[in-house]
């Protein structure tokens, strides 16, 4: 309908239509805003490069060593949002920063956590509530305790951090696969703030001596599907190389369930070293390795208990990012 020969007027979007737009924008901000003001909390170790600087953070104020730093880009897109350039009015909080520094040159960000392995990682998360929902550290403490987990105090000679899992020290009857796969989770969460861990990446060795048929019946074809989905393109970091030592017969079994799943890639770092592994492993890691495994300097024990301190000290961080994903 013409008014006195001017412009059609256009109808009004309905009030609804209008607060849930607004609604939305909202919504959005503030998980951008909860995201990037976690690394302000992180303790003990350097702030993420991941979160670090984002536009959300400096408005939240996330933190002396989080401001001034920046993530590198994730495709175009802040991880919350807020650094998307489009034709789309952009919120006051967010208008300053969205006209920010220049990207980082390739060079600063090599082997940062690439964006879409991040975005990857939250998808998986969100699609596995069972292993990702409660990150606290109670939750995997009795295993810890117990001394299945163990991180090297040096890297290998890559610069890799190094992992190793003694399966020996996983009761299948008190603790799940979901439970077992959390701790390799939470432990990620924490090191995947060292800057020379995302370049480089991770390697893991896992003792399988004492695996069992309580053991197999765990890993599940559904679960078999989630380990595969993370070692291909949804664990936040890169992984290096997965060495194998003490593997059963009985565990080649899981091995071929698993191995489907797995892209080329990832195929090509597994190594099996079987019983006689000490002089095939030293090649991999010499002069890193603990004493039950062919070192001289420390034992399992000492850092087992290492991480186990650290984690606790963690606490605090880990309940907060546990429940962005309940």
């Amino acid at each position: 309908m013409r008014r006195g020969g001017s412009a059609p007027v256009r109808p009004r979007a309905p009030p609804s239509r209008v607060a849930s737009a607004a609604s939305f924008g909202r919504a959005r901000m503030l998980r951008g805003a909860r995201r990037a003001a976690v690394a302000g909390s992180r303790p003990e170790w350097e702030a993420s490069a991941l979160w670090a600087g984002s536009a959300a953070a400096r408005d939240c104020g996330a933190g002396p060593e989080a401001q001034g730093r920046r993530r590198p880009p994730y495709d175009g897109e802040d991880v919350g949002g807020l650094q998307r350039r489009s034709h789309r009015r952009t919120a006051p909080g967010a208008r300053a920063a969205v006209a920010g520094p220049p990207p980082e040159p390739p060079e600063a960000i090599h082997g940062h956590v690439g964006g879409w392995l991040l975005k990857n990682y939250y998808k998986w998360r969100a699609e596995c509530p069972e292993i990702s929902a409660d990150l606290r550290p109670r939750s995997i403490l009795g295993l810890l305790k117990a001394g299945y987990l163990g991180v090297l105090r040096a890297r290998d000679p890559t610069g890799s951090k190094v992992l190793i899992y003694r399966i020996a020290h996983w009761d299948p009857k008190v603790f799940t696969a979901y439970d077992v796969f959390r701790v390799s989770l939470i432990t990620s969460e924490l090191i995947v703030e060292e800057v020379e861990t995302q370049r480089n990446g991770i390697k893991a060795v896992f003792d399988l001596e004492g695996w069992q048929f309580s053991h197999a019946f765990q890993i599940t074809p559904s679960v078999a599907k989630k380990i595969a989905a993370v070692l291909t393109d949804s664990f936040p970091l890169k992984v290096r190389g997965i060495h194998l030592i003490n593997e059963p017969i009985i565990f080649h079994a899981v091995f071929s369930m698993i191995k489907p799943f797995l892209t080329e890639k990832i195929k090509e770092r597994i190594h099996m070293h079987g019983n006689n592994y000490k002089q095939s492993l030293l090649q991999h890691f010499p002069d890193i390795l603990p004493l039950e495994y062919g070192g001289t300097e420390f034992s399992m024990e000492d850092i087992c208990q290492e991480w186990t301190n650290f984690i606790m000290k963690s606490e605090n961080y880990l309940s907060s990012i546990s429940q962005i994903n309940q």
